[in-house]
């Protein structure tokens, strides 16, 4: 008794010896299996009689399946355990994918001229473990995903029902559990084949979908999700015996060679599909039941054909009739059949006139282009219509592009945005997101018709999905293209594959929108007109039409598009009326699409044949890279500092992997967007480049400011205008926004800023204005980033520094003519500052007490007051490097003073050490003449030192009196001068 229920709990061990006896080279199938739910184990009894009656309380469900191997999967289909109302239900699994389809119809008369056909595909969160995101946390309308997969499954099926089956049927498929490796559209096109094999409706089938890819030159049938994303080619075909259905392909650019190669392969593979149906429907399928065909007598069809044939005939004779022209006169023939008939009371003939009428028109097209090889308009049989082409429509756009063929007319416009943008999938198997869009609309105003506009149109996602695959394949990498692209293609006018105009216009838009594709991307679609042997479905005679207008592809046999590059395929979508076209005839149209789409490709090319580089609408979003510290200032607490940019600019920033991307309306929002984050983040200093920046703190040498994300630098009291500046808060304040050009660094590194750089000079109005204007001015180049000890000063030797002479005043010119010093923080200086005061109070009160008299000031002297204190209060220092030419001039100004070399002209007025500031302008006497520099006395017994400038003066001779403003102080309390304009 426990063996034979054992046999049927577990059917595949009980007919093991049964399976080995009749397994073949790649398929294998077991019997039926009955599962049952036990209210107590069975395996506890001894042995049961597999003749025995149900033992109570169990559910017996009879359940049939298949199971056979394609491309190395094991597939499984099963029928019979769920879904057991439906009319037909089977469950396919490939792994852990199981996909659910079924299939019933309605129970009408089914009176109407077309097949209600629905074809449903859901994808519930639950097969991946996974609570929906949406507010109600539940699925929602259709996403893009699913509509497509419900075209996979409609499009090859719905040409195998019978002609004159009207009755409304629904296919709904959905995803019971996904391992995220398979992708279970072509799962659910395969197991809708079997469910309508099981079912009671009347349908021709069945059929085999199967999934190609090319990894390294060789071809993968079933790919996983890994694989395919490694794949050169993504290719779904379907096809019955011996015919084929439907061809979808996603390529990056495959020759025509290796695509037949591929079809030719993938063809009995996806016949492998169909045996296994037709045993699992000899098993569990349903009989046929007799449903009402809306056939059309013959007597109907000779009647309305005797009225109607000459005036139609006589219109498709005439080339010159246009698009609407040409149905104006149509209907008019339909009109007029109708009131012939409407005289004879011919209630039979009424009910099918359009649908007859229709018949006729097929008739006399299909007649024409085999027998004598004319089309309606009058081309030849592989002629492109005429082309209009035109890059940047509307210059303001990002990029645009009008595409017209014929009457067929397309508006295609580039919008670019951050990588945040990027569309968010929903999808179980994928990637989560999408930087690239490609969105198709079709208005009724392009056909002349009054419609409503809704939301998702199955045609519509389908037509865009096609020119998105087409385009994609030619994109550079995301890592090279930081930005998320969408394409908006506007139908203006429709007579004949919209979808392939958009892909040229979609690529003449990127390439005007400045996104360098690999290649220009174009195509075509090729119909098919073929003569069929009533009796028996053979094909006596066919053409091949290049560019079909809309009614060849009404009346034709197929709508054959192909998308591609000179170089090769992108992509196609093959959709068919009858039920199988041979794949022979499918491969030869391959060629005459080749040389539509490069006739096609010479005219997009002459219009606009590379990237442009310059951007005359809004700008392009703009994308920066920062360190985290930086990326930190410019988010700051939740996000804060980058709302407020956006909201006080109007432009978004996006951060993502340490790129900031900036979007913007137009060139004005982005410049202050970028303004405002320079200065919150700051980027990497360059010299010559104009900051904005805040003064933080004024002192009596200069003012520190804030800039560039936090950093500081020191506007010294020389750089504050070309003219002279008493005081520096008379120029400036705390809190005052500048823009300063930076001049350099000092030998610390520290920043040195310059107002009056920004600032025209006087009496050069003129010249400035002229070289603020002149676009194509070269750009000046200064390189004060180099370092000051490079720089020589002077030498002990005299001859060994005039041998360099050339050399140092080449560094030299590279550097300002300000010279260099030392800048510390402002806190710093503040509490050097209150120590000088305090100390400079100190001495007053001592010389006061004392009486004492001001003093020439020696170098060996311990005093620490008077010079020590002005060098302690503005913290400048000249670079080690310079002691040499310091020692020297130091040494000359104490034995001159002690020995009184020359007496002091009475004309120099008498300078008090202790009074010296930076920035006071004093005269004085050369009275020693250096390679790089000059002695000068002051008076006082004070001496200084004045370096040579680049480019600058050297006539000088002893004894001339100069105005000089003291500039810095050395590092043995020396001060140093420089000249004064005019000087």
């Amino acid at each position: 008794m426990a063996a034979a229920v054992r046999r049927k709990l577990t059917p595949l061990l009980a007919a093991a010896p049964h399976l080995l006896a009749r397994r073949r080279h790649w398929i294998r199938s077991h019997c039926t299996s009955h599962l049952g739910f036990l209210s107590r184990s069975p395996l506890s009894e001894p042995e049961v009689d597999a003749n025995a009656s149900p033992v109570p309380g169990v559910k017996v469900l009879e359940s049939f399946s298949e199971e056979f191997e394609i491309g190395s999967r094991i597939i499984t289909i099963e029928t019979g355990k769920i879904a057991r109302f439906a009319n037909g239900a089977v469950v396919i699994g490939m792994g852990d994918t199981k996909v659910l389809a079924t299939v019933a119809s309605s129970k009408g008369d089914g009176v109407r001229d077309f097949l209600p056909l629905t074809v449903d595909y859901q994808e519930k969160q639950y097969a991946q473990g996974i609570i929906p995101t949406t507010y109600m946390r539940r699925e929602g309308a259709p996403k893009e995903r699913e509509l497509l997969c419900g075209r996979i499954i409609d499009r090859p099926i719905r040409p195998l029902f019978p002609a004159g089956f009207y009755h409304e049927v629904q296919v709904m498929a959905s995803v019971l559990s996904s391992d995220g490796n398979q992708d279970p559209d072509v799962m659910a096109a395969n197991a809708t084949s079997a469910a309508l094999m099981l079912s009671d409706i009347p349908w021709n089938g069945p059929i085999g979908v199967i999934r190609v890819g090319r990894i390294d030159g060789q071809f993968v049938f079933n790919p996983s999700m890994d694989e395919l994303s490694s794949s050169d080619l993504n290719l779904v075909y379907a096809c019955t015996q011996d015919k084929t259905l439907m061809i979808d392909v996603q390529a990056r650019g495959i020759s025509e060679r290796d695509l037949e190669a591929g079809l030719k392969l993938a063809h009995p593979e996806a016949v492998k599909y169909i045996e296994p149906q037709i045993r699992l429907a000899e098993k569990a399928g349903k009989r046929k039941r007799e449903y009402k065909l809306s056939m059309i007598t013959e007597r109907t069809i000779e009647k309305i054909k005797s009225l109607a044939e000459g005036p139609i005939e006589a219109v498709f004779t005439d080339s010159a009739y246009g698009k609407f022209e040409r149905g104006e006169a149509l209907d008019k023939i339909t009109q007029d059949v109708k009131a012939k008939l409407e005289e004879e009371n011919d209630e039979e003939s009424l009910k099918v006139l359009p649908k007859t009428v229709d018949m006729v028109r097929k008739k006399i097209v299909r007649r024409r282009i085999i027998e004598k090889g004319l089309r309606v308009d009058g081309r030849r049989l592989d002629e492109v219509r005429p082309l209009f082409c035109e890059a940047g429509t509307y210059p303001i756009l990002h990029g645009s592009s009008l595409f017209s063929r014929g009457d067929t007319q397309v508006l295609c416009t580039v919008t670019l945005g951050a990588p945040g943008d990027a569309q968010r999938l929903d999808s179980i198997v994928g990637p989560p997101t999408k930087r690239f869009m490609l969105h198709y609309s079709f208005p009724p105003f392009s056909i002349n018709e009054v419609g409503k506009r809704t939301s998702l149109n199955r045609r519509e996602v389908g037509h865009g999905t096609l020119a998105e695959k087409a385009l994609l394949a030619v994109l550079p990498p995301e890592d090279e293209l930081p930005y998320t692209v969408r394409i908006n293609s506007e139908v203006m006018a429709s007579d004949g594959s919209t979808s392939m105009a958009t892909v040229c216009g979609g690529s003449m838009a990127l390439m005007d929108a400045g996104i360098p594709l690999r290649e220009q991307v174009a195509g075509v679609s090729v119909g098919l007109v073929s003569d069929v042997d009533p009796s028996t479905g053979a094909i006596n005679d066919y053409c091949i039409l290049t560019d079909i207008l809309g009614l060849e592809d009404h009346l034709g046999d197929m709508d054959f598009k192909v998308a591609g590059t000179r170089k090769g395929i992108t992509a196609i979508q093959l959709d068919i009326k009858p039920a199988g076209i041979p794949l022979d005839i499918i491969c030869e149209c391959l060629e005459p699409a080749r040389k539509g789409r490069t006739h096609i490709l010479n005219r997009m090319e002459q219009e606009i044949d590379s990237a442009r580089t310059t951007h005359h609408g809004n700008p392009p979003p703009v994308s920066l890279r920062y360190s985290n510290d930086s990326l930190r200032r410019l988010l700051g607490p939740l996000g804060s500092h980058r709302k407020k940019i956006e909201q006080e600019t109007g432009a978004r920033i996006a951060v993502s992997d340490g790129t900031v991307t900036i979007v913007a309306k137009n060139q004005m929002i982005m410049e202050k967007a970028r303004e405002k984050l320079d200065f919150l983040v700051g980027r990497e200093i360059e010299v010559g480049r104009i900051y904005k920046g805040v003064v933080t703190s004024v002192k009596e040498y200069g003012a520190f400011v804030e800039f560039n994300g936090g950093q500081q630098g020191l506007l010294h009291i020389s750089e504050l205008s070309h003219e002279q500046v008493p005081k520096v808060s008379d120029a400036v304040s705390v809190g005052q926004e500048l823009s300063l050009m930076c001049i350099g660094q000092d030998v610390r590194g520290n920043i040195k800023l310059s107002l009056k750089a920004t600032l025209p000079q006087r009496g050069s109005k003129t010249k400035d204005a002229e070289e603020t204007h002149d676009p194509f001015a070269p750009t000046k180049q200064m390189n004060v980033w180099a370092s000051v000890e490079n720089v020589s000063v002077c030498e002990e030797n005299d001859e060994a520094s005039n041998s360099n002479d050339s050399e140092g005043d080449e560094t030299h010119t590279a550097t300002h003519s300000t010279s260099s010093i030392v800048i510390r923080s402002a806190s710093e200086c503040d509490a050097r500052d209150i120590s000088a005061t305090q100390h400079i109070k100190k001495k007053k009160k001592t010389r006061q007490t004392t009486k004492s008299t001001p003093r020439p000031y020696d170098r060996s002297s311990n005093d620490k007051s008077g010079r020590r204190s002005a060098v302690s209060s503005t913290q400048v220092r000249v670079k080690k490097e310079n002691d040499n030419f310091q020692t020297i001039l130091h040494s000359f100004v104490k034995d001159d003073a002690n020995n009184e070399k020359k007496p002091i002209s009475s004309g120099l007025s008498k300078v008090d050490a202790s009074s010296l500031r930076l920035g006071d302008i004093v005269t004085a006497k050369v009275c020693q003449i250096r390679s790089h520099g000059l002695v000068l006395e002051l008076g006082g017994g004070i001496r200084g030192m004045y370096k040579f400038e680049a480019n600058g003066r050297r006539d000088f001779e002893v004894g001339n009196e100069l105005h000089v403003r003291c500039s810095a102080f050395s590092s043995r309390g020396i001060p140093v001068f420089s000249l004064l304009r005019g000087d």
